[in-house]
């Protein structure tokens, strides 16, 4: 007999706090009842059952058998080891004859079987495959072992319907920004506390140069749901272009909306990023909706992202166009486009030279990455051959691994 009150209030608090369904719980308490049953006082091979009445508080136990005939089970002869004869060898299975096997029919059990014509004496409509249940008489008093094997069903039980709910909340979230505390850190991983769950991010998705301390809150984006034998595992993200792209959703409403809308991002975390917006509303302005009123917006995000220096630039159908705005802060003086090998020639006047390759080759890396063009950078003043200009030639594909080929080769007007 269990106290109704207790109960109800423990599936009331496990079904708020943890999101398990009173009904999964019910489950788990009756298949561990069922287990302690059958350790203690059924026979070997029983199938037992038992049943929850919530408004009584009492417990029904049953035994299932499965209605079976000739053609479903197989019968063991047991006389050859009777007479001592064990030197005679097995009769062949089906499934070592003929080139198709066929599985091997289970053995007969009075315990978990019972044969078509019994049935029909019991159950006139029985039929191969229907299960008959049979009363079982209850009991309450347990041995030590079987309540320890019981409590453990339910602790099982309890956890994987956990897991079920779990995977079911974080997996409409995944793609989108969550917020927890630092756990841990552990062989350059950080373990974050999301409540519920415990998410992982792991070394390359964090954004160089940032420390994180324990109890200290975090952001990242929730960029994959995994479930594994060992457990869930909830994996995020600070360094994916979607990180980006989801904090400027929630500082500008148009971007939330979908009036202004992402084209395309290159990232080189923590450092810089190149953003291509465009509008599907000709009278709002997509990059001054990211920027904000006195760029209080992007400094939102740059601020969150560690300081990372973020370009944001308006898409165009125009390849021209879009190359010569990815290459900003440097103004191009002229873009030829080598359809074939889809390679943009760029010419710039000397002075802009630096900036239109960049640091280390970034500007160019990142217009590369972010159009998606092959750019070769060339000076506009005419050298000696000896004495050579810099071009910078960089394909999107070197972007995306991160490298840049800058070549000492003389260039022409």
């Amino acid at each position: 007999m269990f106290d109704l009150k207790v109960m109800n209030s423990v599936l009331g608090e496990l079904e708020e706090e943890r999101g398990i369904p009173r009904e999964k719980v019910i489950e788990a308490i009756e298949a561990a009842l069922a287990t302690a049953y059958k350790k203690e006082y059924a026979k070997r091979g029983q199938i037992i059952r038992a049943h929850l009445d919530l408004n009584t508080g009492t417990t029904e136990f049953q035994q299932v058998k499965e209605v079976v005939d000739e053609s479903t089970v197989r019968f063991v002869d047991q006389e050859p080891e009777q007479s001592g004869l064990s030197n005679i060898q097995p009769p062949v299975s089906n499934t070592e004859v003929g080139e198709d096997k066929l599985p091997e029919l289970p053995v007969f059990n009075p315990e978990q079987h019972i044969m078509l014509q019994d049935a029909k004496l019991i159950k006139r409509t029985a039929s191969v495959g229907d299960e008959l249940v049979f009363a079982l008489e209850a009991k309450e008093d347990y041995g030590r072992i079987a309540a320890q094997t019981a409590k453990q069903v339910i602790i099982q039980k309890i956890r994987e319907a956990e897991k079920v709910s779990v995977v079911a909340e974080y997996g409409k979230r995944q793609g989108e920004i969550v917020s927890g505390t630092v756990q841990r850190m552990e062989r350059g991983n950080i373990y974050v506390d999301l409540g519920r769950a415990t998410g992982i991010l792991p070394y390359d998705e964090q954004i160089p140069g940032e420390r994180y301390r324990q109890g200290e809150r975090i952001r990242g984006l929730l960029y994959q749901v995994e479930e594994s034998p060992r457990g869930i595992y909830l994996r995020l993200s600070r360094a994916h272009p979607d990180f980006l792209k989801k904090l400027f959703e929630m500082e500008a409403p148009e971007a939330a909306h979908g009036t202004v809308v992402f084209k395309a991002i290159a990232r080189e975390a923590g450092s810089r990023s190149k953003v291509a917006v465009t509008s599907t509303d000709p009278h709002v302005d997509p990059v001054g909706s990211l920027v904000g009123q006195r760029g209080v917006r992007v400094s939102t995000v740059t601020s969150e992202l560690g300081g990372e220096k973020i370009d944001i630039i308006e898409w165009s159908e125009n390849q021209k166009t879009f190359i010569e705005e990815a290459l900003s802060p440097a103004r191009v003086t002229e873009v030829e486009l080598d359809e074939q090998e889809h390679k943009a020639t760029i010419k710039v006047a000397e002075d802009q030279q630096s900036l239109a390759i960049g640091r280390g080759g970034q500007n160019v890396r990142l217009a590369a990455k972010l159009t998606g063009w092959r750019i070769d950078i060339q000076s506009t003043r005419g050298l000696p051959a000896q004495a050579g200009a810099k071009i910078a030639d960089v394909s999107p594909e070197a972007s995306a691994e991160g490298g840049a080929e800058i070549s000492e080769t003389p260039a022409t007007e």
